[in-house]
């Protein structure tokens, strides 16, 4: 029996855990907002390596402001971001009948 591909399961594992990484600021008062800035534009760069071209940049855009603006870290941007790309956004495949 072989197995399928785990290698979008490991990415939702990640962005799990990067999401969680978003979560700081609301664990550390008066620190998270610091922390805010810096984690912006890593989560930023993390999202367009992750997903490669025009989706990925446009996620690491959203993904920036989202930690960048205060109180909108509870968006999951990441784990979004993984169910668009492998759960909504799966191309139908078209049966040509000869």
């Amino acid at each position: 029996m072989k197995y399928k591909n785990n290698k979008p399961y490991g990415k939702l594992a990640l962005s799990i855990l990067l999401d969680a990484m978003g979560y700081v600021s609301f664990v550390i008062p008066g620190i998270g907002e610091f922390a805010d800035i810096i984690w912006a534009p890593v989560s930023a760069w993390i999202m367009t390596k992750m997903y490669k071209g025009q989706k990925g940049r446009i996620a690491a855009g959203i993904s920036f402001v989202e930690e960048a603006m205060p109180g909108l870290d509870v968006i999951p941007t990441f784990t979004i971001m993984w169910l668009y790309t492998y759960v909504f956004s799966k191309k139908k495949e078209t049966i040509i009948e000869v």
